[in-house]
C-alpha cells in the first residue's frame, strides 16, 4: 500500500500509482480554503491545458476593464 497522498492526473482523470512519476503543474485556489494542488503524469505534463471556461470568464473581465478605462 502507498505511504504517500493519491494524486490524480488532471489531463486522464487516472490515479498516479507512481510517487516519482506524479508532476505537480499548478494550484487551484479554493472559495473557502486554501485550494489544491493540480497533478499529472510525467507524460502528460504538455498536455495539461487551462479550465477554458475559467479562461473565457477571464478574457471577459479583461476585456470590459480594458474598454471601460477613462482615457
Amino acid at each position: 500500500m502507498s505511504s504517500g497522498p493519491l494524486h490524480v492526473c488532471r489531463y486522464c482523470d487516472e490515479s498516479i500509482a507512481d510517487p516519482d512519476d506524479a508532476v505537480r503543474v499548478g494550484h487551484e485556489p479554493g472559495n473557502s480554503g486554501p485550494g489544491w494542488d493540480i497533478w499529472a503524469h510525467r507524460a502528460h505534463v504538455a498536455l495539461v491545458r487551462p479550465d477554458p471556461v475559467g479562461t473565457a470568464i477571464l478574457a471577459r473581465v479583461l476585456i470590459t476593464r480594458a474598454l471601460r478605462r477613462d482615457n
